[in-house]
């Protein structure tokens, strides 16, 4: 279900517990909008080793995401110059005032994460909600 269809949970209040919150809403993010997309794209006329691949397939796409994230991979350079990938999760207010931002290369590292997240787990403060349900 795209990200769209969820409502945002309430921040944490206590600093580490919102680092772990931005942290796991960026993931939940990336597995609803593009593994989640992906898996929905597969053909309802796969086999069952047909689909079984295909999931292989686009959760190591997923963990490589991550591994650029991480800074595990993903950077060029030559002898004078180097180029990386930055990748933010950013809290904002409605006002769009910034409320908080993290650098997820800074974080705990989103390959730990991916891990949780292929079971839906996302902490203790889950992310998000779905829009028919409440909170």
């Amino acid at each position: 279900m795209p990200t769209y269809e969820y409502v945002l949970s309430e921040p944490p209040t206590a600093t580490r517990t919102r680092e772990l919150w931005l942290q796991h809403a960026a993931g939940f993010i990336i597995f609803e909008d593009a593994r989640q997309y992906a898996i929905d794209k597969m053909p309802d006329s796969y086999s069952d080793d047909q689909r079984a691949a295909a999931l292989k397939a686009v959760n190591d796409a997923i963990y490589g995401v991550m591994m650029i994230i991480d800074g595990v991979s993903g950077g060029l350079k030559n002898a004078k110059h180097r180029l990386s990938l930055e990748t933010k999760v950013k809290l904002e207010t409605m006002d769009g005032s910034s409320a908080e931002e993290l650098d997820l290369a800074d974080g705990d590292g989103m390959c730990m994460g991916y891990h949780g997240w292929t079971e839906d787990d996302y902490g203790r403060v889950h992310p998000a909600f779905r829009s028919d349900v409440s909170e």
